[in-house]
């Protein structure tokens, strides 16, 4: 199969799709990988780089789009690219469609196959592509957060780990997953005081274990989370429902209660945030205030840092996109367990919504991926 990557054009995505040693395992395997000129730049893999690990390197975009059977990117394609789109294509990348019905209309009109990182499981259901970039959001959302407490940023000035004689920083992590775990790993890590809030017992008899004590744990109810926010100095949102739109569990009326100048991390914000007030920044104006309360909503935090994110990316794709240029979207049929996989990860196929997350949030037609790819 021949294999495109396009540099990524998204604001400040430093990210590139396949990493040099990934183009290197492809070649391997008999395909033949096409890299934009200049794609790897942000994790510092010259056009060389790929050259030795077997690639071909395209002038353009354009070039990939119209030549290769598969697209392989980082994030969800802008508009000047799913127009280059076609039927039989195979696009393989984050997608994030539920809040993004303008993508998701652009994909239908397209005809191609279009897989998603965040919707891909694994043999224990769950998110084995969308994991790493959850431990690197997590951690990032602790030091976005610090960095926005400053008193020179605007806000309130206070130290997260604190100093002997002086309390530390309050933080409130709302989600006890991945991106939460690893939020309240790097807050525990600087000395703040950590709350983790979250839906299930289970999962909070889990982190109790894992953190030894030195964070609390709350069951999630409004009242919980109302009152968390509320002597908190950083909260961070780290809520996730697959494939769909993140609930808003703090409204703007909680933000009343909130001390002035705390900070808000979104890192729900790739599905439309879990606060009510939240919309997508960029790295370059990461954060804006409301009621007095900064908010920090980068839709692409794991883009600040390249290397370590694309490596990390890479590493869990791989076999996923081995799979698919190898079979095609008959890898999709496959009882393996990448299979599987594979089909929960399908979102759009031939101009049908396969994911019914995606189907119901955006109020479209939802059509079975069995169905789909049996049509």
């Amino acid at each position: 199969m021949r294999v495109g990557v396009p540099s990524e054009i998204k604001v400040h995505e430093y990210r590139v799709g396949l990493t040099p040693g990934a183009v290197r395992e492809y070649v391997a395997r008999g395909h033949q990988v096409v890299v934009q000129s200049g794609a790897g730049a942000g994790i510092m893999a010259t056009d060389d780089a790929y050259r030795a690990a077997g690639a071909e390197i395209a002038s353009t975009a354009a070039e990939i789009f119209a030549g290769c059977d598969m697209i392989v990117k980082v994030k969800e394609p802008q508009p000047s690219e799913w127009v280059q789109l076609r039927p039989d294509q195979l696009l393989f990348t984050y997608l994030h469609l539920a809040p993004d019905p303008e993508q998701a209309k652009g994909l239908i009109a397209s005809g191609c196959t279009a897989i998603a990182y965040e919707t891909v499981t694994d043999d224990k259901g769950t998110l084995p592509l969308l994991a790493p970039m959850s431990e690197v959001a997590g951690r990032l959302a602790i030091e976005a957060a610090g960095e926005a407490m400053r008193r020179s940023e605007g806000g309130a000035g206070i130290l997260l780990g604190g100093v002997p004689g002086v309390p530390a920083g309050r933080v409130c992590v709302i989600g006890g997953g991945v991106v939460g775990t690893h939020a309240a790993r790097m807050a525990v890590g600087l000395g703040a005081e950590v709350t983790i809030v979250d839906r299930s017992i289970p999962r909070l008899r889990e982190l109790d274990e894992l953190f030894q004590g030195r964070v609390r744990t709350r069951y999630s109810t409004l009242e919980t989370i109302d009152h968390e926010i509320s002597i908190a100095d950083a909260v961070v949102g780290a809520v996730l429902i697959p494939g769909a739109s993140a609930p808003k569990l703090v409204t703007r009326a909680m933000l009343k209660h909130m001390k002035p100048g705390s900070v808000l991390v979104d890192v729900a914000i790739d599905q439309g945030g879990c606060f009510e007030t939240s919309k997508a920044t960029t790295h370059a104006e990461p954060t804006y205030v409301v009621d007095g309360i900064i908010h920090y909503c980068v839709a692409n935090m794991p883009g600040a840092v390249p290397q370590t994110s694309a490596a990390a990316l890479n590493n869990a794709t791989l076999p996923y996109g081995l799979a698919l240029a190898d079979k095609g979207v008959g890898a999709l049929h496959a009882l393996s367990e990448t299979g599987r996989g594979l089909l929960a990860g399908l979102n759009v196929h031939k101009g049908k919504v396969t994911s019914k997350a995606v189907a119901d949030s955006l109020n479209l037609e939802f059509v079975a991926p069995e169905t789909a790819l049996a049509a």
